[in-house]
Protein backbone atom coordinates (compact mmCIF):
# COMPACT_ATOMS: atom_id res chain seq x y z
CA UNK A 1 0.00 0.00 0.00
CA UNK A 2 3.15 2.73 0.27
CA UNK A 3 2.71 3.07 -3.17
CA UNK A 4 0.02 5.46 -2.52
CA UNK A 5 1.16 8.60 -0.48
CA UNK A 6 -0.93 8.82 2.54
CA UNK A 7 -2.03 12.62 3.66
CA UNK A 8 -1.54 12.36 7.51
CA UNK A 9 -4.98 13.37 9.40
CA UNK A 10 -3.98 15.01 12.63
CA UNK A 11 -6.92 13.33 14.83
CA UNK A 12 -10.12 10.92 14.80
CA UNK A 13 -12.43 14.05 14.81
CA UNK A 14 -10.53 15.25 11.39
CA UNK A 15 -10.62 12.33 9.52
CA UNK A 16 -14.28 11.61 10.47
CA UNK A 17 -15.38 15.10 9.60
CA UNK A 18 -13.21 14.86 6.40
CA UNK A 19 -15.30 11.64 5.68
CA UNK A 20 -18.39 12.72 6.73
CA UNK A 21 -18.25 15.94 4.42
CA UNK A 22 -16.90 14.38 0.99
CA UNK A 23 -19.65 11.62 1.43
CA UNK A 24 -22.05 13.76 2.13
CA UNK A 25 -21.66 15.99 -0.90
CA UNK A 26 -22.23 12.89 -3.49
CA UNK A 27 -25.27 12.60 -1.97
CA UNK A 28 -25.97 15.99 -2.49
CA UNK A 29 -24.94 16.04 -6.05
CA UNK A 30 -28.03 13.48 -6.72
CA UNK A 31 -30.20 15.23 -4.80
CA UNK A 32 -31.85 17.41 -8.20
CA UNK A 33 -32.81 14.38 -9.35
CA UNK A 34 -35.75 11.95 -9.51
CA UNK A 35 -35.13 8.25 -9.04
CA UNK A 36 -35.82 7.89 -12.49
CA UNK A 37 -32.87 9.78 -13.57
CA UNK A 38 -30.53 8.14 -11.06
CA UNK A 39 -30.98 4.68 -12.86
CA UNK A 40 -30.27 5.74 -16.94
CA UNK A 41 -27.25 4.75 -18.18
CA UNK A 42 -26.80 6.91 -21.57
CA UNK A 43 -23.85 4.73 -23.45
CA UNK A 44 -21.22 2.31 -21.88
CA UNK A 45 -18.78 5.02 -20.72
CA UNK A 46 -21.50 6.25 -18.41
CA UNK A 47 -22.36 5.12 -15.60
CA UNK A 48 -26.40 5.41 -13.57
CA UNK A 49 -25.82 8.03 -10.79
CA UNK A 50 -27.45 4.96 -8.28
CA UNK A 51 -24.44 3.12 -9.22
CA UNK A 52 -22.67 5.87 -8.67
CA UNK A 53 -23.71 6.28 -5.09
CA UNK A 54 -23.32 2.39 -4.51
CA UNK A 55 -19.74 1.88 -5.87
CA UNK A 56 -18.36 3.91 -3.64
CA UNK A 57 -19.68 2.80 -0.87
CA UNK A 58 -18.89 -0.88 -1.58
CA UNK A 59 -15.40 0.76 -2.01
CA UNK A 60 -15.72 1.32 1.62
CA UNK A 61 -16.89 -1.81 2.93
CA UNK A 62 -14.67 -4.02 0.36
CA UNK A 63 -11.67 -2.56 1.13
CA UNK A 64 -11.57 -0.89 4.71
CA UNK A 65 -14.20 -2.69 6.63
CA UNK A 66 -13.94 -6.54 5.86
CA UNK A 67 -10.10 -6.49 6.05
CA UNK A 68 -9.95 -4.11 9.03
CA UNK A 69 -12.97 -4.65 11.12
CA UNK A 70 -13.30 -8.65 12.68
CA UNK A 71 -16.28 -9.81 11.70
CA UNK A 72 -17.91 -7.39 9.73
CA UNK A 73 -20.69 -8.97 7.79
CA UNK A 74 -21.58 -7.05 3.96
CA UNK A 75 -24.57 -5.51 3.97
CA UNK A 76 -25.56 -7.63 1.23
CA UNK A 77 -23.87 -10.46 -0.46
CA UNK A 78 -24.41 -9.57 -3.95
CA UNK A 79 -23.56 -6.34 -4.21
CA UNK A 80 -20.00 -7.17 -4.36
CA UNK A 81 -21.18 -8.55 -7.76
CA UNK A 82 -23.48 -5.38 -8.44
CA UNK A 83 -21.34 -2.75 -7.53
CA UNK A 84 -17.78 -3.53 -8.51
CA UNK A 85 -16.12 -2.09 -10.96
CA UNK A 86 -13.13 -3.19 -12.61
CA UNK A 87 -11.22 -5.39 -9.95
CA UNK A 88 -10.65 -9.08 -10.93
CA UNK A 89 -8.62 -9.44 -8.15
CA UNK A 90 -11.91 -9.33 -6.10
CA UNK A 91 -14.16 -11.45 -8.27
CA UNK A 92 -16.81 -11.08 -10.91
CA UNK A 93 -19.05 -8.09 -11.58
CA UNK A 94 -21.87 -6.87 -14.14
CA UNK A 95 -20.87 -5.75 -17.41
CA UNK A 96 -19.82 -2.07 -17.58
CA UNK A 97 -22.21 -1.54 -20.41
CA UNK A 98 -25.23 -3.13 -18.41
CA UNK A 99 -25.19 -1.06 -15.06
CA UNK A 100 -28.53 0.54 -16.17
CA UNK A 101 -30.31 -2.69 -16.00
CA UNK A 102 -29.70 -2.85 -12.33
CA UNK A 103 -33.16 -1.68 -11.29
CA UNK A 104 -32.96 -3.45 -8.03
CA UNK A 105 -31.86 -2.19 -5.30
CA UNK A 106 -33.90 0.93 -5.88
CA UNK A 107 -32.50 4.10 -5.23
CA UNK A 108 -33.84 4.26 -1.71
CA UNK A 109 -32.18 1.04 -0.64
CA UNK A 110 -28.51 2.21 -2.43
CA UNK A 111 -29.10 5.09 -0.17
CA UNK A 112 -29.71 2.68 2.80
CA UNK A 113 -26.71 0.98 2.09
CA UNK A 114 -24.75 4.04 2.09
CA UNK A 115 -25.90 5.08 5.45
CA UNK A 116 -25.38 1.75 7.20
CA UNK A 117 -21.60 1.68 5.85
CA UNK A 118 -20.91 5.36 6.93
CA UNK A 119 -22.44 4.36 10.45
CA UNK A 120 -19.91 1.15 10.44
CA UNK A 121 -16.62 3.36 8.66
CA UNK A 122 -17.08 6.04 11.81
CA UNK A 123 -17.85 3.61 14.43
CA UNK A 124 -14.69 1.72 13.44
CA UNK A 125 -12.55 5.46 13.38
CA UNK A 126 -14.01 6.18 16.69
CA UNK A 127 -13.01 3.42 18.47
CA UNK A 128 -9.37 3.42 17.02
CA UNK A 129 -8.98 6.97 17.75
CA UNK A 130 -5.21 8.01 17.08
CA UNK A 131 -3.93 4.34 17.26
CA UNK A 132 -5.22 3.56 13.38
CA UNK A 133 -2.79 1.95 11.55
CA UNK A 134 -1.11 3.25 8.46
CA UNK A 135 -2.45 1.09 6.11
CA UNK A 136 -6.09 2.25 7.60
CA UNK A 137 -5.27 5.70 7.20
CA UNK A 138 -3.59 5.28 3.40
CA UNK A 139 -7.15 3.01 2.47
CA UNK A 140 -9.34 5.76 4.09
CA UNK A 141 -7.76 8.52 2.14
CA UNK A 142 -7.88 6.40 -1.41
CA UNK A 143 -11.21 6.02 -0.91
CA UNK A 144 -11.99 9.40 -0.69
CA UNK A 145 -10.26 10.71 -3.34
CA UNK A 146 -12.19 7.74 -5.34
CA UNK A 147 -14.81 9.42 -3.98
CA UNK A 148 -14.21 12.89 -5.49
CA UNK A 149 -13.60 11.16 -8.52
CA UNK A 150 -17.20 9.35 -8.88
CA UNK A 151 -18.39 13.05 -7.97
CA UNK A 152 -16.96 14.37 -10.97
CA UNK A 153 -18.53 11.14 -12.97
CA UNK A 154 -22.13 11.84 -11.37
CA UNK A 155 -21.92 15.58 -12.67
CA UNK A 156 -20.44 14.19 -16.76
CA UNK A 157 -22.49 11.09 -16.73
CA UNK A 158 -26.02 13.04 -15.26
CA UNK A 159 -25.50 15.94 -18.37
CA UNK A 160 -25.17 12.95 -20.98
CA UNK A 161 -28.17 11.36 -19.33
CA UNK A 162 -30.58 14.61 -19.40
CA UNK A 163 -28.82 15.73 -22.83
CA UNK A 164 -30.48 12.64 -24.23
CA UNK A 165 -33.89 13.74 -23.04
CA UNK A 166 -35.82 14.77 -25.80
CA UNK A 167 -37.20 18.04 -24.14
CA UNK A 168 -33.44 18.57 -22.76
CA UNK A 169 -34.67 19.23 -18.88
CA UNK A 170 -31.81 20.99 -16.40
CA UNK A 171 -29.87 19.20 -13.82
CA UNK A 172 -30.46 22.78 -11.66
CA UNK A 173 -32.57 26.14 -13.14
CA UNK A 174 -30.82 28.07 -11.06
CA UNK A 175 -27.30 27.89 -12.62
CA UNK A 176 -26.19 31.53 -13.41
CA UNK A 177 -24.53 32.54 -16.85
CA UNK A 178 -21.03 34.64 -16.72
CA UNK A 179 -21.01 36.67 -20.08
CA UNK A 180 -17.75 38.88 -19.52
CA UNK A 181 -15.51 39.01 -22.04
CA UNK A 182 -12.22 36.91 -21.84
CA UNK A 183 -8.86 38.65 -21.82
CA UNK A 184 -6.77 38.20 -24.83
CA UNK A 185 -4.53 35.33 -25.60
CA UNK A 186 -0.47 35.50 -24.99
CA UNK A 187 2.14 33.46 -24.72
CA UNK A 188 4.43 32.37 -21.58
CA UNK A 189 8.05 31.41 -22.27
CA UNK A 190 9.79 28.77 -20.07
CA UNK A 191 13.46 27.83 -20.95
CA UNK A 192 14.80 24.74 -22.32
CA UNK A 193 16.62 22.11 -19.55
CA UNK A 194 16.66 19.48 -17.46
CA UNK A 195 13.52 19.58 -14.88
CA UNK A 196 11.73 16.98 -12.78
CA UNK A 197 7.87 16.14 -12.55
CA UNK A 198 6.07 13.85 -10.66
CA UNK A 199 4.29 14.03 -7.23
CA UNK A 200 7.03 15.85 -4.63
CA UNK A 201 6.30 13.14 -1.63
CA UNK A 202 3.80 15.96 0.04
CA UNK A 203 0.16 14.70 1.14
CA UNK A 204 -1.94 12.30 -1.40
CA UNK A 205 -1.20 11.09 -4.75
CA UNK A 206 -1.85 8.10 -6.42
CA UNK A 207 0.85 5.49 -7.81
CA UNK A 208 0.61 6.91 -10.98
CA UNK A 209 2.01 10.26 -10.40
CA UNK A 210 5.70 8.64 -8.89
CA UNK A 211 7.89 8.38 -8.64
CA UNK A 212 9.27 12.09 -9.38
CA UNK A 213 11.61 11.46 -11.87
CA UNK A 214 13.90 13.95 -14.81
CA UNK A 215 12.64 15.27 -17.98
CA UNK A 216 14.16 17.49 -20.40
CA UNK A 217 12.52 20.16 -22.35
CA UNK A 218 13.25 22.38 -24.82
CA UNK A 219 12.20 25.81 -25.40
CA UNK A 220 8.70 26.32 -25.17
CA UNK A 221 5.62 28.61 -24.73
CA UNK A 222 2.35 27.60 -23.24
CA UNK A 223 -0.91 30.36 -23.92
CA UNK A 224 -2.35 32.26 -21.02
CA UNK A 225 -5.78 30.66 -21.09
CA UNK A 226 -7.56 28.06 -22.55
CA UNK A 227 -9.32 28.17 -25.98
CA UNK A 228 -12.81 29.60 -25.81
CA UNK A 229 -15.91 29.15 -28.11
CA UNK A 230 -15.30 31.85 -30.22
CA UNK A 231 -12.21 30.79 -31.12
CA UNK A 232 -13.48 27.34 -31.81
CA UNK A 233 -15.69 28.59 -33.89
CA UNK A 234 -13.63 30.48 -35.86
CA UNK A 235 -11.94 26.87 -36.71
CA UNK A 236 -15.24 25.73 -37.49
CA UNK A 237 -16.22 28.53 -40.07
CA UNK A 238 -13.12 27.91 -41.74
CA UNK A 239 -14.46 24.75 -43.01
CA UNK A 240 -12.22 22.64 -39.99
CA UNK A 241 -14.60 19.57 -39.57
CA UNK A 242 -14.03 19.53 -43.37
CA UNK A 243 -10.22 19.64 -44.06
CA UNK A 244 -8.36 16.73 -43.73
CA UNK A 245 -4.77 18.46 -43.66
CA UNK A 246 -5.59 19.68 -40.17
CA UNK A 247 -6.56 16.19 -38.59
CA UNK A 248 -4.85 12.74 -37.22
CA UNK A 249 -5.69 9.58 -39.79
CA UNK A 250 -7.60 8.00 -36.59
CA UNK A 251 -8.84 11.59 -35.82
CA UNK A 252 -10.61 12.06 -39.57
CA UNK A 253 -11.88 8.50 -39.61
CA UNK A 254 -13.41 8.93 -36.02
CA UNK A 255 -15.32 12.34 -36.72
CA UNK A 256 -16.62 10.98 -40.21
CA UNK A 257 -17.92 7.64 -38.64
CA UNK A 258 -19.51 9.92 -36.03
CA UNK A 259 -21.02 12.22 -37.80
CA UNK A 260 -19.36 14.91 -35.65
CA UNK A 261 -19.17 18.49 -37.04
CA UNK A 262 -18.95 20.40 -33.73
CA UNK A 263 -18.20 20.15 -29.93
CA UNK A 264 -20.69 17.33 -27.88
CA UNK A 265 -23.89 18.95 -26.72
CA UNK A 266 -23.79 21.80 -29.90
CA UNK A 267 -26.67 21.79 -31.41
CA UNK A 268 -27.92 23.88 -34.31
CA UNK A 269 -31.47 25.00 -34.06
CA UNK A 270 -32.90 27.97 -36.28
CA UNK A 271 -29.63 28.54 -37.85
CA UNK A 272 -27.73 29.37 -34.60
CA UNK A 273 -26.10 27.39 -31.92
CA UNK A 274 -26.97 26.47 -28.75
CA UNK A 275 -25.37 24.10 -26.19
CA UNK A 276 -27.10 21.70 -23.60
CA UNK A 277 -26.18 22.76 -20.09
CA UNK A 278 -26.29 21.70 -16.56
CA UNK A 279 -28.90 24.24 -16.89
CA UNK A 280 -30.49 23.34 -19.85
CA UNK A 281 -30.48 24.43 -23.27
CA UNK A 282 -28.81 27.89 -23.98
CA UNK A 283 -27.04 30.27 -26.68
CA UNK A 284 -23.22 29.83 -27.03
CA UNK A 285 -21.02 32.21 -24.46
CA UNK A 286 -18.17 32.78 -27.01
CA UNK A 287 -15.93 34.20 -24.40
CA UNK A 288 -16.02 30.60 -22.06
CA UNK A 289 -13.62 27.96 -22.76
CA UNK A 290 -15.05 25.33 -25.02
CA UNK A 291 -15.80 22.34 -23.77
CA UNK A 292 -16.22 18.38 -24.62
CA UNK A 293 -13.68 17.96 -27.13
CA UNK A 294 -12.00 15.08 -28.05
CA UNK A 295 -8.25 14.76 -28.24
CA UNK A 296 -8.96 14.38 -32.31
CA UNK A 297 -10.81 18.03 -31.97
CA UNK A 298 -8.18 19.57 -29.91
CA UNK A 299 -5.40 18.19 -32.06
CA UNK A 300 -6.72 19.33 -35.41
CA UNK A 301 -7.66 23.21 -33.59
CA UNK A 302 -4.06 23.65 -32.72
CA UNK A 303 -3.03 22.35 -35.89
CA UNK A 304 -5.38 24.93 -37.25
CA UNK A 305 -3.66 27.27 -34.68
CA UNK A 306 -0.38 26.79 -35.87
CA UNK A 307 0.12 25.44 -32.53
CA UNK A 308 0.54 22.19 -30.92
CA UNK A 309 -0.73 20.45 -27.77
CA UNK A 310 1.60 20.84 -24.81
CA UNK A 311 3.18 17.98 -23.17
CA UNK A 312 2.19 16.83 -20.12
CA UNK A 313 5.93 17.51 -18.70
CA UNK A 314 5.52 21.23 -20.02
CA UNK A 315 1.94 21.56 -18.65
CA UNK A 316 3.36 20.40 -14.99
CA UNK A 317 6.54 22.49 -15.12
CA UNK A 318 4.23 25.99 -16.10
CA UNK A 319 1.30 24.94 -13.96
CA UNK A 320 3.15 24.33 -10.52
CA UNK A 321 3.66 27.43 -9.35
CA UNK A 322 0.15 28.65 -10.12
CA UNK A 323 -2.21 29.29 -7.08
CA UNK A 324 -5.06 26.09 -7.20
CA UNK A 325 -7.51 28.43 -7.47
CA UNK A 326 -10.29 28.47 -10.00
CA UNK A 327 -14.55 27.38 -11.13
CA UNK A 328 -14.48 23.75 -9.18
CA UNK A 329 -17.43 21.89 -8.03
CA UNK A 330 -17.93 23.83 -5.02
CA UNK A 331 -18.57 26.90 -6.97
CA UNK A 332 -21.83 24.89 -8.43
CA UNK A 333 -21.87 26.42 -11.69
CA UNK A 334 -21.34 22.78 -13.11
CA UNK A 335 -20.22 24.40 -16.41
CA UNK A 336 -16.67 26.46 -17.81
CA UNK A 337 -16.90 30.03 -16.69
CA UNK A 338 -15.07 32.94 -18.91
CA UNK A 339 -11.59 33.64 -17.77
CA UNK A 340 -10.13 36.74 -16.34
CA UNK A 341 -7.11 39.39 -16.68
CA UNK A 342 -3.98 37.98 -14.88
CA UNK A 343 -0.42 38.00 -14.73
CA UNK A 344 -0.55 34.16 -14.65
CA UNK A 345 -1.77 31.74 -16.41
CA UNK A 346 -5.25 31.56 -16.02
CA UNK A 347 -7.36 28.86 -15.34
CA UNK A 348 -4.65 26.03 -15.53
CA UNK A 349 -6.56 24.54 -12.30
CA UNK A 350 -10.67 24.10 -12.63
CA UNK A 351 -13.19 24.56 -15.59
CA UNK A 352 -11.78 22.37 -18.34
CA UNK A 353 -9.49 19.88 -18.39
CA UNK A 354 -6.35 20.18 -20.74
CA UNK A 355 -5.22 17.33 -23.26
CA UNK A 356 -2.13 17.21 -23.35
CA UNK A 357 -0.39 15.42 -26.43
CA UNK A 358 1.08 12.82 -24.00
CA UNK A 359 0.15 8.54 -23.97
CA UNK A 360 -1.01 7.74 -20.68
CA UNK A 361 1.95 5.43 -19.55
CA UNK A 362 3.92 4.48 -16.30
CA UNK A 363 6.66 6.57 -15.02
CA UNK A 364 10.27 5.67 -14.67
CA UNK A 365 10.49 2.92 -12.03
CA UNK A 366 6.87 3.08 -11.23
CA UNK A 367 5.74 0.11 -9.45
CA UNK A 368 1.49 -0.27 -9.04
CA UNK A 369 0.32 -1.37 -5.43
CA UNK A 370 -0.27 -4.89 -4.34
CA UNK A 371 -3.19 -6.86 -5.00
CA UNK A 372 -6.64 -6.03 -6.16
CA UNK A 373 -5.79 -2.05 -5.62
CA UNK A 374 -3.05 -1.98 -7.83
CA UNK A 375 -5.53 -2.19 -10.25
CA UNK A 376 -7.08 0.99 -9.65
CA UNK A 377 -4.44 2.87 -11.92
CA UNK A 378 -1.96 0.39 -13.67
CA UNK A 379 -3.94 -1.62 -15.89
CA UNK A 380 -5.50 1.00 -18.11
CA UNK A 381 -1.88 2.19 -19.37
CA UNK A 382 -3.03 1.81 -22.82
CA UNK A 383 -4.72 3.98 -25.64
CA UNK A 384 -5.21 6.52 -23.22
CA UNK A 385 -3.91 9.96 -23.61
CA UNK A 386 -3.32 12.58 -20.79
CA UNK A 387 -5.32 15.46 -19.36
CA UNK A 388 -4.25 17.91 -16.36
CA UNK A 389 -5.56 20.63 -14.43
CA UNK A 390 -9.15 19.56 -13.65
CA UNK A 391 -12.79 21.06 -14.16
CA UNK A 392 -15.90 22.78 -13.28
CA UNK A 393 -16.55 18.93 -11.85
CA UNK A 394 -13.62 18.26 -9.73
CA UNK A 395 -13.46 18.97 -6.49
CA UNK A 396 -10.93 21.61 -5.42
CA UNK A 397 -8.62 19.75 -2.88
CA UNK A 398 -9.06 16.47 -5.26
CA UNK A 399 -6.63 18.54 -7.92
CA UNK A 400 -2.53 18.88 -8.11
CA UNK A 401 0.01 20.00 -10.74
CA UNK A 402 1.22 16.27 -10.77
CA UNK A 403 -2.45 15.06 -11.22
CA UNK A 404 -2.82 12.82 -14.30
CA UNK A 405 -6.27 12.40 -15.67
CA UNK A 406 -7.24 10.08 -18.76
CA UNK A 407 -9.02 9.09 -21.39
CA UNK A 408 -9.33 7.53 -24.63
CA UNK A 409 -8.80 10.17 -27.49
CA UNK A 410 -12.64 10.11 -29.15
CA UNK A 411 -13.80 10.57 -25.85
CA UNK A 412 -15.96 13.80 -25.23
CA UNK A 413 -18.34 13.78 -22.64
CA UNK A 414 -15.60 14.89 -19.62
CA UNK A 415 -15.50 18.86 -19.49
CA UNK A 416 -12.47 18.67 -21.42
CA UNK A 417 -10.74 21.93 -23.60
CA UNK A 418 -7.66 22.72 -24.67
CA UNK A 419 -4.75 24.96 -24.34
CA UNK A 420 -2.14 25.75 -26.81
CA UNK A 421 1.77 25.30 -26.77
CA UNK A 422 4.37 26.19 -29.21
CA UNK A 423 8.14 25.38 -29.89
Amino acid sequence: MREFLRATVADESAAIERYRSIRDWTVRLAAPLSPEDCQVQPMPDASPTKWHLAHTTWFFETFLLSPHLPGYRPYHPAFSFLFNSYYNAVGPRVARADRGLITRPGLDEVLAYRAAVDLEVIRRLEALGEDRSSEIDTVLELGLNHEQQHQELIVTDIKATLARNPIRPAYRDDLEVLESPAPPMTWHAFPAGLDQIGQNGIGFAFDNESPRHAVHVEAFELASRPVTVGEYRGFMEDGGYQRAEHWLSDGWACIHSNGWDAPLYWEKINGQWRAFTMGGMRPLVDSEPVVHLSYYEADAFARWAGARLPTEAEWEIAAREEPIVGNFLENEAFHPRPAVPGTGLAQCFGDVWEWTQSPYTAYPGMRAAAGALGEYNAKFMCNQIVLRGGSCATPASHIRPSYRNFFPPEARWQFSGIRLARS
